[in-house]
């Protein structure tokens, strides 16, 4: 059986799965449980990746200092990847971990430097936490690489025996992660859920948190939207192909509101998903040269209901103590709903900044 959905409600599946309807969540684990992760990206031009994520979601209730203490104190989440998950789910990762590395470069390095490996463990063992510039080279063969990670050998080690399962990050100093054994950060009585059923259960839980995605869907940087044969087939009207849809979100009541994303934010993650089902049209542009820029170094998705409807343009100024908007991007001309909502949410994200707001001159 195939699933026939219009776009309208596809849309709404889409913003009903990654929280962003007007029912908001409960709290920060409940958020990062129904997303299956956070990112930590750390570029901060308004405020860090994770915090714009869940501030979207949970508005003021939520504090970054909450999920610092998520991920140092309480260890209710965990970090892989500079991806920031739920505890439990480690589980999920602990016989991929045991399968690591898949290539074979990558399992040659590390044989090389099997004297190197032991000396990163022993210091950690002995002194840890540490910071990657805590820790001395004493490689053997450098990281092949031509690009940005060519002869960082103390930080591919570390990451190396992160993946393995033998070491976790265990908290930062300023932006440096903090590096433990794993032992003393992973909760001892998680267990190991076999290859294949942790890849179901990881396919299905992405595309409850994705709600409907195309079933071709290419690899991102960040972390894949592919789901297997999770969920049901489904077709989009007027879009090409076959999708999978949480058929457990089809036909739920829908209440939108305003809200501004993260360019990162999962919503908009995939692109070309981004473009089928909101036909929005958005990259960011922070890599681009300014005159090269057509909605700012750092603009903001605007996500009204089930529509994406522009973009804002702001910097948080902590010098001048406000939150500057330089520019506010109409896709569609703005309704005085909008506007309301739009103007609503940069008064919550600067009180939430703890800035004052500056608008452009009209």
């Amino acid at each position: 059986m195939v699933i026939h959905l219009d776009r309208e409600e596809a849309r709404r599946i889409a913003v009903g799965a990654q929280r962003l309807n007007a029912r908001r969540p409960g709290s920060l684990l409940d958020v990062v449980r129904q997303l299956t992760f956070v990112q930590l990206e750390p570029t901060a031009a308004v405020a860090p990746t994770a915090d714009l994520v869940l501030w979207s979601r949970l508005g003021a209730d939520y504090e970054p200092d909450d999920l610092t203490t998520a991920l140092e104190q309480d260890f209710s989440l965990f970090e892989l990847g500079l991806m920031a998950r739920p505890m439990e789910d480690l589980a999920l990762y602990r016989a991929e971990m045991e399968a690591w590395p898949r290539h074979e470069s990558t399992a040659r390095w590390l044989d090389d430097n099997d004297e190197f490996r032991q000396d990163v463990l022993q210091q950690l063992e002995l002194d840890g936490p540490l910071t990657a510039r805590d820790i001395p080279d004493t490689s053997l063969v450098s990281w092949p690489s031509s690009g940005w990670n060519n002869n960082r050998n103390v930080m591919m080690m570390l990451e190396c025996l992160m993946m393995r399962g033998d070491i976790a990050v265990a908290g930062r100093r300023g932006r440096d992660r903090l590096w433990d054994l794993a032992e003393r950060v992973y909760h001892a009585d998680i267990p190991t859920v076999p290859r294949e059923e942790a890849t179901r259960i990881r396919n299905e839980r992405r595309l409850h948190a994705l709600g409907v995605v195309r079933n071709a869907t290419p690899d991102l940087p960040v972390e894949t939207t592919r789901v297997g044969d999770s969920g049901e087939a489904a077709t989009i009207e007027g879009l090409k192909g076959t999708w999978r849809v949480d058929a457990e979100a089809i036909g739920k009541p829908f209440k939108g509101r305003t809200a501004l994303l993260s360019p990162f934010d999962g919503l908009i993650r995939d692109r070309k998903r981004m473009l089928d089902l909101f036909e929005f049209d958005y990259s960011l542009e922070m890599y681009k040269p300014k005159a090269k820029r057509r909605w700012g170094y750092y603009a903001l998705p605007i996500l009204h209901g089930d529509s994406l409807v522009g973009k804002v343009d702001a910097t948080a100024d902590r010098n001048e103590g406000a939150l500057a908007v330089h520019a506010i991007h109409e896709d569609t001309p703005f309704t005085p709903d909008i506007e309301d909502g739009v103007r609503a949410e940069l008064e919550h994200l600067a009180g939430w900044l703890g800035l004052a707001l500056a608008t452009p001159r009209s």
